[in-house]
């Protein structure tokens, strides 16, 4: 099992950047897929980003690509997610998830962290 503790959210204007960051323990997350997703009020949470063991492999909701950036530092055991351009309808509760190697769910997740945009 893994604990992730997300940080980094807070209140910015349309067109400004967030750095979201995943602190893991209990398990190294270079042996997990590591996940953002995202909910806003009224809607169901959506993916945002996941990137694979060691970095090797990104994957982006269409929503998000080119504006958004996940990284993974092993050494820290944490998993960031660099927003640029931020839009209003970014806004929401940002969630980091941990996917066993082998599964098919995200089976931990943090409590998240709130990103409000304001245009």
């Amino acid at each position: 099992q893994v604990q992730l503790v997300e940080s980094g959210g807070g209140l910015v204007q349309a067109g400004g950047s967030l750095r979201l960051s995943c602190a893991a323990s209990g398990r190294t997350v270079s042996s997990y897929v590591m996940g953002w997703f995202r909910q806003a009020p009224g809607k169901e949470r959506e993916f945002v980003a996941a990137i694979t063991r060691s970095g090797g492999s990104t994957y982006y909701a269409d929503s998000v690509k080119g504006r958004f950036t996940i990284s993974i530092d092993n050494a820290k055991n944490t998993v960031y997610l660099q927003m640029n351009n931020l839009k209003p309808e970014d806004t929401a509760v940002y969630y980091c998830a941990a996917r066993p190697p082998g599964k098919a769910d995200y089976g931990s997740w943090g409590q998240g962290t709130q990103v409000t945009v304001s245009s």
